[in-house]
């Protein structure tokens, strides 16, 4: 992983987390702490399972990348390719259970679990705004 992109995801990260944390604070003063409680569920979730991904991607990709031979690389690659897919569903199918005894429990609020849950698409959101300001402002058009 270059430094670029490293510092572009440790960058990423801290937006998610620091979009969170503005999310928490905004229901804790216009809502409740049971709503800041699920917000911050919500977004505990969402933020984890981004980390997750990233690290089984980068490791994927990894694993492609560091044979010169191309035979083992697409041996490798396949192997990769089946160990990524089984952990991303098995990701997808252990939010699907917290989230069931989430909301079956009712323990939290089904709205600030939501907004938790969007704490990522509202972090992308904000990175590619200033990255597209960026890019315009610089002159490079």
């Amino acid at each position: 992983m270059s430094r670029e992109e490293f510092s572009s995801l440790h960058r990423m990260q801290m937006v998610c987390w620091f979009v969170l944390a503005i999310l928490i604070l905004g229901a804790l003063i216009f809502s409740s702490v049971s709503f800041a409680m699920a917000v911050f569920a919500g977004g505990l979730i969402a933020n984890i399972s981004f980390l997750v991904s990233h690290r089984d991607i980068m490791g994927f990709i990894g694993s492609i990348t560091s044979h010169a031979d191309p035979e083992r690389r697409q041996a490798e690659a396949d192997q990769g390719r089946k160990g990524y897919i089984l952990k991303f569903w098995l990701r997808i199918v252990i939010i699907g259970i917290v989230l069931f005894f989430l909301i079956q429990s009712r323990t939290v609020n089904i709205f600030g679990l939501i907004l938790g849950l969007s704490t990522v698409v509202i972090a992308v959101g904000f990175v590619s705004m200033e990255l597209i300001g960026r890019y315009y402002f610089s002159g490079r058009r």
